[in-house]
């Protein structure tokens, strides 16, 4: 999310580019000495002093005390990220995160894409000690493949839908009356042939469509097969799972001194992690296209979270997009969690469209 921002010379982004890089890695306003020791920018203090007033007065800076060194705004942030936009390269963590989310994905004994995407927050909140996510595709566009009617005991059962992708839900409905086990497979059987590749919400419409012609009351196995896809695909078609981890690692962000996080803000975080579907909108409002972006403070719509960054990223196996990413503090390593996630998404992708499982190591 890029933001028109005062036009600085190279060397000055330069020096603010340094303090921003000093500032995340020791949590501490940046004072010009510093810069003059790390940046080898061949100006005396007090020429680099004059620079940061420039820099705070434009916006960039701010000087938490009158006697303290300079800590980066939302701005100053985000002209630091806008040079790592504009200079992307592979870091070492971006490729041991590949490494890893292969690792993982080749250890699992049947992986669909739920289970790859269930387990790719673990890796990068491990990676980051941030907040990490992973949002499957909406369902509504994905391409129907199968159902499943499995009986539980009673009028119970369980519907497994299989879309494109192998993305798999599940539900148990109850239809208040009893199916035997053969009745249910002629349900399906009806269902998978009629249906088969077109996008589940049409799927959903034609079964409404079709329940209102008069010949259905005449032809028990497709009555009885469109009671039961109506009963299963009124919520599957609008679940988006969401797969959350490391909000504890931001427990500690709270007691520093300039991470800008309140407690009261990771309250709001965790709850709003905790209700999921808060979180599910508030992300498919802000990936509104494919590929990288990264939002930081002010620069959230909602407030709720405008202590925090989201650097996020969008999958895709050619059909369904989905999004994995991080929310972290303002002080957040934007230069390993950029290319992290976004190499983590490029990889997501490439296993979606063909078919999940990766080679494993040992068949190679």
């Amino acid at each position: 999310m890029a933001t028109d921002l005062p036009t600085l010379s190279d060397r000055t982004r330069r020096i603010l580019a340094t303090l921003v890089r000093e500032h995340i890695e020791t949590g501490e306003p940046v004072a010009s000495q510093a810069l003059v020791r790390r940046g080898g920018f061949g100006l005396s203090s007090a020429t680099i002093r004059n620079i940061l007033v420039q820099l705070e007065d434009l916006g960039y800076l701010r000087q938490p005390h009158t006697s303290a060194g300079r800590v980066p705004t939302d701005l100053g942030y985000r002209s630091y990220v806008d040079q790592l936009l504009r200079r992307p390269r592979i870091s070492r963590s971006a490729a041991l995160a590949e490494a890893l989310v292969l690792e993982q994905i080749a250890s699992l004994p049947d992986a669909d894409a739920e289970t790859v995407l269930s387990s790719i927050p673990h890796m990068l909140a491990q990676a980051s000690h941030a907040v990490a996510f992973a949002l499957m595709p909406e369902s509504v566009t994905a391409a129907f493949e199968r159902i499943e009617f499995v009986p539980l005991g009673g009028s119970r059962i369980l519907v497994i839908v299989v879309a494109r992708a192998s993305q798999v839900t599940h539900k148990v409905v109850d239809l208040e009356a009893e199916f035997s086990a053969s009745e249910l497979d002629q349900a399906a059987g009806y269902l998978n042939t009629e249906f088969s590749g077109l996008p589940l919400a049409d799927v959903r419409q034609a079964i409404l469509e079709r329940l209102s012609h008069e010949r259905v009351r005449y032809d028990r196995i497709m009555a009885r097969a469109l009671r039961l896809a109506r009963a299963s695909f009124d919520s599957v078609v609008t679940s988006r799972p969401l797969f959350v981890e490391g909000a504890s690692s931001l427990v500690d962000e709270v007691s520093e001194p300039y991470s800008g996080i309140t407690l009261s803000a990771l309250a709001t975080l965790v709850r709003m992690i905790e209700e999921k579907h808060r979180l599910v909108q508030l992300l498919t409002e802000y990936i509104d296209g494919p590929g990288l972006m990264v939002v930081i403070g002010s620069e959230h719509p909602d407030p709720t979270l405008r202590q925090f960054s989201l650097v996020a990223s969008t999958y895709s196996d050619g059909d369904v997009t989905g999004t994995v990413g991080l929310i972290g503090p303002l002080r957040m390593k934007y230069s390993r969690a950029i290319p992290m996630v976004d190499h983590v998404a490029g990889t997501v992708s490439r296993l979606l469209s063909h078919g999940v499982r990766p080679p494993h190591p040992a068949d190679s």
